[in-house]
């Protein structure tokens, strides 16, 4: 499945991922445009895709997956106010929304992220985007540790390997509460 994987990987690496960027960033209205339906383009296929799998392809996690997650834990804390990629919330995409929250109670995933970071990172950094670096108070995280109903599609995270451990406790991150 290598030649898959690297696929759409790479087709979320260049849409999804660096997508974000090319929407904060951009420098006129039309780069801002073609960014944001590009971006949005590939989050419905995606979720187009995830509708009757687990992951995005095969049934364990691959890179693509992790690759995914990256952006869309960051979405509704960062990338929708942000960088103006609005047209709607991680949360407002069920499809996606359950597939993040599945990926978040993943050991090795949510256990490893600290939304007050990542929030304080972007907007106190980006000052040209955020000139007061006012660091905004939401969203709630709590919503991750939902349910989110997606071992129904079958698959197994790690397949026929074991989960990590647990994140050592120099790297642990506070607990949603």
């Amino acid at each position: 499945m290598r030649s898959e994987i690297d696929e759409v990987a790479q087709l979320v690496y260049d849409d999804v991922n660096n997508g974000v960027y090319r929407c904060g960033f951009a420098g006129k209205q039309d780069s801002y445009e073609r960014a944001y339906h590009r971006l949005f383009d590939r989050l419905d296929w995606s979720s187009e895709r995830l509708e009757t799998q687990r992951y995005l392809v095969g049934d364990h996690i691959t890179e693509a997956d992790i690759r995914l997650f990256t952006t869309l834990v960051r979405f509704d804390a960062v990338y929708h106010g942000h960088f103006k990629c609005n047209r709607s919330t991680l949360t407002q995409m069920p499809v996606l929304w359950a597939y993040a929250r599945d990926l978040f109670q993943t050991p090795g995933f949510g256990d490893t992220v600290d939304f007050d970071q990542i929030k304080a990172h972007y907007y106190a950094t980006h000052l040209d985007i955020n000139p007061t670096g006012i660091i905004p108070a939401g969203p709630d995280p709590r919503g991750w540790l939902t349910e989110h109903g997606r071992e129904e599609l079958g698959g197994s995270p790690f397949g026929a390997g074991s989960a990590p451990g647990p994140v050592h406790a120099d790297e642990a991150v506070p607990e949603l509460a």
